[in-house]
């Protein structure tokens, strides 16, 4: 499990246990984290080696799991000239810390599994993203992999959490896309007091991810931080990460760019010295594994 700071926590940190407080927040449900996944973070929390056999073990006790694991590895992605059979041939395949991120977004995907239209690509969405997020943030900083694709993943995890928890936030999601004189979080705080980026800190804490990754997930829509000395570099580099990470989730799929991309889109490009190019390129890359994902 991650060390957490209890001697002199980051003022964000202090802001999302006071938030937890919030008449408003305190109403909402927030799951437990599941054992599989408090599980799957004991095996990988001994560092750059996975145990394998403590993983095999993990997905041989889930049926949901090995299936997830042996649809993936029998995917176009991989191209094998004969289907696998077997969990321990599927994480020979994938290799273990691939599998290790595609069980990850699996457990989360079921844990929080709410039937809505409006989030029918929600987790596909979500997993390219932690995928674009990974690969980028190694490419230019050689940030831990680990951390990017977590934070990917759950950058936008408060949405299905509110939604399943708060009456009316669907009706506030579809106005939250439509309006174009303020943002989104903006209408969920007129709306419902909190908005998806401080409920999703919070899921990240109660889910004992890393400590930047609940603070990103903070301030992953406030992009004065970029600029701002006070957050660490690794977490203003996930902020806009996500955003670009976002940007290429939304070529890949077809979706016009999002009204933050258009406006803080330049901003996030310059803090990480990002051109044109390197996003032409990066969206051609990553197009057979963003592809591979629900495939």
């Amino acid at each position: 499990m991650p060390q957490r700071n209890t001697v002199n926590p980051h003022p964000v940190d202090q802001d999302i246990l006071k938030a937890r407080s919030l008449p408003a927040v305190r109403a909402i449900v927030i799951p437990p984290c599941p054992d599989a996944l408090v599980r799957l973070q004991h095996i990988v929390a001994g560092g750059a080696e996975v145990d394998a056999h403590a993983l095999d073990q993990l997905v041989a006790s889930d049926v949901a799991l090995a299936a997830a694991l042996l649809r993936t590895a029998n995917s176009a992605l991989y191209r094998l000239p004969q289907p696998v059979q077997t969990v321990g041939m599927a994480l020979t395949v994938m290799g273990l810390r691939p599998a290790v991120k595609l069980l990850s977004a699996f457990i989360t995907r079921q844990a929080l599994q709410v039937r809505s239209p409006l989030l029918e690509h929600f987790w596909e969405s979500s997993q390219r993203r932690a995928i674009a997020c990974e690969h980028v943030g190694g490419q230019l900083y050689g940030l831990p992999p680990g951390l990017c694709y977590s934070f990917g993943l759950f950058c936008h995890v408060g949405i299905p959490v509110l939604m399943k928890a708060v009456r009316g936030y669907a009706s506030t999601v579809t106005e939250a896309l439509a309006r174009k004189d303020r943002s989104f979080t903006a209408t969920e705080n007129a709306n419902h007091r909190t908005d998806h980026a401080v409920v999703g800190a919070i899921v990240a804490r109660t889910w004992h991810l890393p400590g930047d990754v609940a603070q990103a997930i903070w301030l992953h829509h406030d992009f004065a931080c970029l600029h701002d000395e006070r957050f660490a570099p690794a977490v203003r580099r996930l902020v806009a990460l996500a955003a670009l990470a976002d940007f290429l989730v939304h070529q890949h799929e077809g979706v016009p760019p999002a009204r933050e991309w258009r406006e803080h889109g330049p901003a996030c490009l310059d803090f990480l010295q990002v051109g044109e190019d390197e996003l032409d390129y990066w969206i051609d890359q990553l197009h057979p594994a963003l592809a591979a994902v629900g495939g």
